[in-house]
């Protein structure tokens, strides 16, 4: 696989000590060491998730000169296929953009999507409790577990089928992130169901960790999807 570069420091967020020292002393106010005490416990749950040593990967932490595998370039997420590997590619219908990618094997799949993110500080603990909001919502179940790559949700949600029937829509969500770009992978079908992953879920998380990020330097708020580029050689012929 191709190699890897010197890693970069990750950037926490660290409390801003002026702002605890012009609290009013005449009001209710956190203690400053348990402020900092809950800051180290989120640091430490995500801290994987923020590292990432075994991937995804950003563009300047590897070098994909170091061998002879063809990736498929869609301008902000190199992926590198495996052997019969199916794809495809979400479109918005509206403005043309990619949005996503759909990797489907043997009964189970996994969503790729790439997100802006703040320069400094970690937005994944906020991601996780605005997809707990959703699901509950939803009158689903959602909860954050140590997983592989760090602090993963996973999330049951009932659903409809076609002919009314109740079932269940399961999923394992995984989030990693880097230099000013958070990258989500959800893994869906039977390989989300079990607590250990099966021969495919392996092959769907390589995969994702395998995936390689080139973020451009336009600015974007946290949050906003970053969209990829349609392969020239994958794009439609126009009549």
């Amino acid at each position: 696989m191709f190699g890897r570069r010197k890693n970069k420091d990750v950037d926490v967020e660290e409390t801003d000590e002026e702002a605890l020292d012009s609290t009013d002393e005449t009001e209710a106010a956190e203690d400053p060491d348990e402020v900092e005490d809950d800051d180290a416990r989120e640091d430490e749950t995500y801290r994987i998730n923020l590292e990432r040593e075994d991937g995804p990967f950003d563009i300047d932490e590897v070098d994909l000169d170091a061998d002879d595998i063809a990736r498929i370039d869609f301008g902000s997420l190199i992926v590198t296929p495996f052997e019969n590997m199916e794809m495809q590619i979400q479109v918005d219908q509206e403005t043309g953009q990619v949005q996503s990618l759909l990797v489907v094997q043997d009964g189970s799949a996994i969503e790729v999507a790439l997100f802006a993110a703040p320069a400094n500080g970690q937005m994944i603990g906020q991601v996780h409790e605005e997809m707990i909001e959703g699901t509950e919502s939803q009158g689903g179940d959602a909860s954050v577990t140590q997983g592989i790559l760090g602090a993963e949700l996973r999330r049951v949600v009932p659903m409809e089928g076609p002919d009314g029937e109740q079932g269940y829509h399961v999923s394992r969500s995984w989030l990693a992130q880097g230099p000013r770009w958070l990258l989500r992978g959800v893994l869906m079908g039977s390989s989300a169901m079990e607590e250990e992953l099966d021969p495919t879920g392996r092959l769907l998380l390589e995969f994702f960790c395998n995936l390689v990020v080139r973020r451009d330097d336009r600015p974007r708020v946290p949050g906003d999807i970053i969209t990829l580029q349609m392969p020239a050689d994958l794009a439609p012929e126009e009549s």
